[in-house]
């Protein structure tokens, strides 16, 4: 299993040199590339430039840290088709990137529209048809999470649409931070672990609140949307134990199921990433504690 950290709370405070330097002080092998403005923006085109490329691959050198995947979010699911086609676009050039780095693994979302599900549905599972052909070529693992504000909130909902195309190279994504909408608000942890099963490859841990308890959040102004909902989510990218997340039960699931020892076909080592966001003041202290719990937790360290 690859411990690895999601640079995100990093990207907006340092330069990719200093990135990785920090990533490699805090005890981390491996580093999760999410989207970052000068390489995998957000909804856009790819960049990485030549000089980006060099720095980048200069600081891994030196520091021994190795990208373990990529995060990329992109509208493969429309809703509209030309939202989908630069979508796949920006698919095939990341690809082209992940594999140029000699990283094996890309982790993405659905990145629809909630208020559309059926024709997001419909564009995803184009995309994806579209799109399997060159991830097999490239033997890239391309896994998926479901994410708060989606046409897909849901768990199982999510397993079985990546489940369905019975493919080695999908697999799935559980962010601990996103539980909560997972199974709107139970946060049986244990029941969503399970139901992932053999196809579960990636856990990124952070903590947050249930957002389906009274006042946890306070949002304004309660405008609704065609679920006749707020049209608005909230969820955070906490240390474990600042929110309601039951880690001792993820933990325990995942030693149940083995995950640390989990070795795919394609792609290789099961991850487990420290997703945390809300507080980089904090981090110094939170990043090492994280590496140090999972490692105790599903290494034995």
């Amino acid at each position: 299993m690859k411990i690895a950290f999601d640079v995100d709370v990093l990207t907006k405070q340092m330069d990719i040199n200093r990135m990785v330097h920090q990533v490699a002080d805090w005890g981390y092998k491996y580093i999760e590339q999410s989207p970052h403005p000068r390489i995998n923006p957000f909804y856009k085109h790819p960049l990485f430039s030549r000089e980006c490329e060099q720095e980048y691959r200069k600081a891994l050198k030196e520091t021994g840290v190795e990208i373990s995947s990529l995060i990329c979010v992109y509208r493969w699911s429309g809703p509209t088709e030309e939202q989908r086609r630069f979508a796949v676009k920006n698919w095939k050039r990341l690809i082209e990137i992940a594999v140029d780095l000699g990283v094996r693994v890309i982790n993405t979302e659905l990145a629809g529209d909630p208020n559309q599900q059926e024709i997001s549905n419909g564009m995803w599972f184009r995309s994806v048809e579209e799109l399997l052909p060159i991830i097999e070529r490239e033997e890239i693992r391309v896994e998926v999470q479901s994410h708060p504000y989606d046409f897909c909130e849901l768990n199982n909902e999510c397993c079985d649409m990546v489940k369905s195309f019975r493919s080695d190279y999908l697999k799935y994504v559980y962010a601990s931070a996103h539980g909560f909408f997972y199974d709107t608000g139970k946060g049986d942890v244990r029941n969503m672990l399970e139901y992932a099963g053999e196809d579960l490859s990636h856990v990124l841990f952070a903590d947050t609140f249930n957002q389906e308890m009274d006042c946890r959040y306070i949002v304004n102004p309660p405008w609704l949307n065609n679920r006749g909902s707020a049209d608005v989510t909230v969820h955070q990218h906490l240390a474990m134990g600042e929110g309601d997340v039951n880690f001792a039960e993820i933990f325990s699931t995942l030693r149940d199921m083995d995950f640390a020892n989990r070795d795919f076909r394609i792609g290789g080592e099961s991850i487990a990433c420290v997703s945390y966001f809300g507080f980089p003041e904090k981090m110094d202290r939170q990043a090492p504690e994280a590496r140090e719990r999972i490692e105790k937790e599903l290494l034995g360290k």
